[in-house]
């Protein structure tokens, strides 16, 4: 049996392997934060130590909260969430968002749509990121629309698509509310 710990990651191997699930280069992260790519390249190493202006920058880059960087990692030891646990905000018209995957997935995000009759993601179609997406309806009957296409989904049914398309979903039957699932690879929110 091995006892030796694991050492516990730093700043920089955070901030690495977020950019890296994202799959963004130091370039393209230099382009959002206005910081240079050596000095990108020297927080990641540990060789350098971000103010927090710049943290909040780089942050926002990798959508990050800044907190998250300096969590001890203890949630990955507690492989179960709660869902009355589950962070949840309002968005659009008669819709709430609850995050159902842990902050330190890099790679994966699902959450959970909530829709009132007739509540949608907004007026508009709205895009996020370029992360590969699946909607699956849980409960009751949603439109989504992609572009000018659009699709009326029941339950478990399901479609895809790049984040970095224009999209919107509506629960379309007016009368009874939905749930759906949003699964995003890399995570976008």
């Amino acid at each position: 049996m091995n006892n030796t710990a694991e050492p516990e990651a730093t700043v920089g191997d955070r901030l690495r392997k977020r950019r890296k699930a994202l799959q963004l280069t130091l370039a393209q992260v230099a382009d959002k934060t206005g910081i240079t790519v050596g000095y990108l390249s020297q927080l990641e190493r540990g060789r350098a130590t971000g103010s927090v202006s710049s943290l909040q920058k780089i942050c926002s880059a990798l959508k990050l909260n800044v907190g998250e960087l300096f969590d001890s990692g203890h949630e990955t030891s507690r492989p179960v969430l709660r869902f009355a646990d589950a962070g949840s905000r309002s968005f659009g018209n008669g819709a709430s968002k609850f995050k159902l995957t842990p902050a330190h997935f890099d790679h994966l995000e699902v959450l959970l749509g909530v829709f009132e009759p007739g509540g949608d993601t907004g007026t508009e179609q709205y895009t996020h990121g370029a992360s590969e997406e699946l909607v699956v309806v849980l409960e009751g009957q949603v439109e989504v629309q992609i572009g000018d296409q659009r699709h009326v989904l029941g339950p478990l049914d399901s479609v895809s698509y790049n984040s970095g398309q224009p999209h919107k979903v509506v629960e379309s039957t007016g009368t009874s509310p939905a749930k759906v699932m949003w699964t995003m690879a890399p995570p976008t929110y």
